[in-house]
């Protein structure tokens, strides 16, 4: 996804601040932003945003494509990208656009074919010139040079091939993101048809990728992972699966980019028993708090990093007052969590405690078409 702090892990320094991914660590609330919103629907929509009184101004429409359900932007903020997921078994798109900070209006440059069925995850590599795509129904992964317009050209494409033990979900590779490392070296693609964590070697200069040595990481059968956050440091990686409600840890090998896995956490608040669907998982920016939202019982779990080690300890789980919390995104002063309820076509605001890392709901609710990514794009 995405603005959170590690969704592509670039660091640079913009405004005067350095920034994780586009999160300006302490950035300044004077400064205003652009919110744009991916969804299942037309087109991708935008708002204003003043984080210092979190007033968010609809401005609507601002680029059409069809089910943009997930957007990005390259790090200096001048091109979108969007994955275009069609209907049925219809091969899916990419568009790109180039960004108007000034009036928030996106430009069309071009469509590509994703070369695969829904893709459902964007990224971009850290030198603005390779955009990655996860197609999850027939799971392959898109590699896209970027051109100087920031239009796309033609994807290599990177298969796989495999299943795991829940038949019904299984059956096939399934991949659901495509996550940079902080060097820009790695490419980390979660697959829940397989169980396993895919590893690519990006190579910048050529726009191209190949498979790691080791090719992969693996999860325990039937837990489906589905999104992954890496810490600024690189040392260590989080995993949401999708399956099984549970958080993986992994410590990282940054000179291999091999995976060793280390902890299982429950998102569940304790007795739940009733329907599961997690989907998205943030790391603050500064390393401290972990966040994942959950479907059906419409949560937000927060964990507390332990320093060192990097692992989790459950200390809240937050009710977001819907059933379909699919889409979060942390704001980049650090203070909001953006929540898109996906069945509820609207998203809501919850306040994070700067201290403990704990969420308070605002009772403010945004509506819009189905709302599943976020994308913070500082204004002119």
């Amino acid at each position: 996804m995405g603005i959170n702090v590690l969704g592509r892990r670039t660091i640079l320094t913009l405004f005067g601040c350095a920034l994780v991914s586009q999160i300006c660590i302490g950035a300044p609330e004077q400064m205003k932003y652009i919110v744009y919103v991916g969804i299942y629907g037309k087109g991708i929509y935008a708002y204003r945003f003043n984080p210092e009184n979190a007033d968010l101004q609809s401005l609507g429409m601002m680029g059409e494509i069809t089910n943009p359900s997930w957007v990005t932007t390259d790090s200096g903020f001048r091109h979108l990208y969007a994955a275009s997921e069609l209907e049925g078994n219809a091969t899916g798109k990419v568009g790109a656009f180039s960004i108007d900070r000034n009036t928030a209006k996106l430009n069309a440059l071009n469509t590509r074919s994703s070369e695969g069925v829904a893709p459902c995850h964007a990224s971009v590599d850290a030198t603005g010139k390779i955009v990655f795509v996860a197609n999850y129904t027939t799971g392959q992964l898109s590699v896209f040079p970027v051109g100087p317009d920031g239009g796309l050209g033609e994807a290599q494409v990177m298969s796989a091939h495999g299943s795991s033990v829940n038949k019904e979900r299984q059956e096939g590779p399934h991949a659901h993101e495509a996550v940079v490392s902080t060097d820009n070296r790695f490419l980390y693609v979660p697959d829940l048809g397989l169980d396993e964590i895919r590893i690519y070697k990006i190579d910048a200069a050529a726009k191209k990728v190949s498979p790691n040595n080791p090719p992969f990481a693996k999860l325990h059968p039937g837990n489906g992972p589905r999104h992954i956050k890496l810490t600024p440091d690189g040392k260590f990686a989080y995993v949401v699966n999708e399956l099984k409600p549970v958080v993986t840890v992994f410590t990282r090998d940054t000179a291999s980019g091999a995976l060793t896995q280390t902890q299982e956490v429950s998102l569940l608040a304790e007795g739940y028993k009733g329907e599961s669907g997690p989907a998205e998982i943030l790391l603050d920016g500064n390393g401290r708090f972990i966040y994942a939202s959950n479907r059906g019982p419409g949560t937000i779990t927060v964990f507390e990093v332990a320093p060192g080690s990097g692992t989790l300890k459950q200390i809240q789980v937050a009710e977001t007052g819907g059933t379909w919390p699919r889409g979060v995104e942390i704001d980049p002063t650090g203070r909001y969590l953006f929540v898109g309820d996906q069945k509820a076509n609207r998203f809501v605001l919850f306040d994070v405690d700067q201290q403990s890392g704990k969420l308070h709901l605002t009772g403010r609710t945004f509506e819009v078409p189905s709302p599943v990514s976020f994308v913070f794009v500082p204004s002119l």
